[in-house]
């Protein structure tokens, strides 16, 4: 039987459309006996109409964390928007100059820049679409290809549900190559609207994970606590495929950090 115990792509109430606390989201994946648990709330222009750094500050004082919490190793990221079809992450283009209290910084920065510093990893994910429908299946791939070279960059999220047309292999053969994560998503196989469309593309691309020795990732997608650390779906869809244990990186918490560290040359657990 297939064994996970590491959620790596959670949210809490920052992002604004979710529920729980941090502490909650914590608590839920004790119970569930996880050993890790990935807080990765949205960096994305669908929060704030507002692109100013004060309404991102959730992401600035996360070292009041502890890495341990109720027995769970707690990790801090982000889910981070595609933004164009050259594969941009959100904030790449907004410029920063002021610290949360207004006062000027001695080196500009760019508000991705600034949010990243202080992730341990980054989701980058596809929410709107629109930007690729012009691209060719070939260009969408490079797409993707451009947001897995960004050096926070370790997972691609929810590939088989972001209705992009892209070739796939070049795209896995990439993240196979830079050591780097595609993600296995619960709430796309869980979630009965999600369902319909994304199961068929989410098996293929783990057929083609399983066959290529690519890595992935498991991420509940969670917006509540009560959906941490819960993954019968993906367990399914990878025991149906007789998926190797091997290439699930969060199998367990010794598997996940040192997939994070050959990817991540800055990942410092």
């Amino acid at each position: 039987m297939i064994r996970i115990s590491c959620d790596v792509h959670t949210h809490t109430l920052a992002s604004r459309h979710a529920y729980s606390t941090i502490d909650e989201n914590v608590r839920a994946a004790a119970e569930q006996n996880f050993e890790v648990l990935g807080s990765t709330d949205h960096f994305s222009g669908m929060l704030y109409p507002e692109r100013d750094v004060r309404n991102f500050q959730f992401f600035f004082n996360v070292k009041s964390w502890p890495r341990e919490w109720h027995g769970v190793t707690l990790l801090h990221g982000c889910e981070a928007d595609i933004v164009d079809g050259d594969g941009h992450l959100f904030g790449y283009d907004i410029p920063v100059d002021r610290e949360i209290n207004g006062a000027p910084l001695k080196h500009p920065t760019t508000l991705k820049k600034r949010v990243f510093r202080d992730c341990d990893y980054v989701i980058a994910s596809i929410h709107r679409k629109d930007f690729t429908l012009g691209q060719t299946p070939a260009q969408n791939a490079q797409m993707y290809v451009n947001a897995l070279q960004d050096p926070k960059v370790l997972i691609l999220g929810h590939l088989g549900r972001s209705g992009v047309d892209f070739e796939l292999d070049p795209v896995l053969e990439a993240a196979r190559d830079l050591g780097k994560l595609i993600e296995l998503n619960e709430a796309s196989l869980s979630d009965s609207w999600k369902r319909d469309k994304s199961l068929a593309p989410c098996r293929h691309i783990a057929e083609r994970c399983a066959e290529l020795g690519v890595q992935v990732s498991f991420g509940s997608d969670s917006h509540i606590s009560c959906g941490i650390a819960r993954y019968e779906n993906v367990r399914k869809l990878l025991e149906d495929i007789d998926f190797p244990d091997g290439l699930v990186a969060c199998r367990s918490k010794e598997a996940f950090l040192a997939a994070a560290r050959t990817a991540l040359s800055d990942f410092a657990l």
